[in-house]
């Protein structure tokens, strides 16, 4: 009985002491770029919290142990995004960074498992943030999707512009006329552009075809 006693009082100071420490998250990544044990999660700038263990599975990728500060934890919605960075403070260290795409959404649950983001993709949502709200010009925004795109290997790049060029339809579909007509002479002639430069790189290792499948989702968007 001493022993049930000891347990009812453990159990609840356990649960509050996991409560003090933050939210607990798992991210998960193709490719961690040398994120490390130890280092900063960032949030508009503050340290929010900070990667507690990195560790590749059998099933080809890492998982990304993170633990977000008390006082941060309300940022940490399904509209979050997490990606790896320079660490601006700490030389030749990585970093996460925690953005918010859109403001608002469910709150993430302790122990939740979530897709780690690029840059490329933090700016493409940004993109279709500023579409829904009808914005005018998001030339900026793409430019920047753009640039960041480029620093990404063949293959992330293809998942990556695959992902986005789905997103970019479902947004076209939602959309209304004007911002369709905007998507249509802004940003698919340098999807276009994008891609045949991609395929120029692949045709070297004879992988070229792997574009086409993306230049007939790009003829699509046309037809919205």
């Amino acid at each position: 009985m001493r022993h049930l006693y000891a347990g009812l009082i453990l159990f609840p100071l356990a649960f509050l002491a996991c409560q003090e420490e933050g939210l607990h998250l798992k991210i998960r990544y193709d490719q961690v770029q040398g994120l490390e044990e130890g280092n900063r999660l960032i949030f508009d700038d503050n340290e929010a919290g900070a990667v507690t263990r990195v560790f590749y599975t059998e099933e080809g990728f890492f998982i990304v142990d993170v633990t977000i500060k008390k006082n941060f934890a309300n940022a940490a919605t399904e509209y979050a995004r997490f990606y790896i960075i320079d660490d601006p403070l700490n030389k030749g260290q990585k970093a996460l960074e925690m953005i918010q795409a859109q403001k608002g959404g469910t709150l993430l649950a302790d122990g939740a498992t979530v897709g780690g983001a690029t840059r490329a993709s933090a700016q493409f949502d940004q993109l279709l943030s500023d579409f829904e709200r009808g914005i005018g010009s998001v030339q900026k925004q793409f430019e920047q999707f753009l640039s960041e795109l480029g620093r990404l290997s063949e293959s992330d790049e293809l998942r990556q512009l695959e992902k986005e060029l789905q997103a970019l339809g479902q947004e076209m579909q939602r959309a209304g006329k004007a911002v369709q007509e905007k998507v249509q002479k802004e940003i698919l002639p340098q999807l276009k552009k994008e891609l045949e430069s991609l395929k120029e790189r692949l045709q070297k290792f004879g992988r070229q075809k792997e574009v086409e499948p993306l230049e007939e989702q790009l003829e699509k968007l046309k037809t919205i």
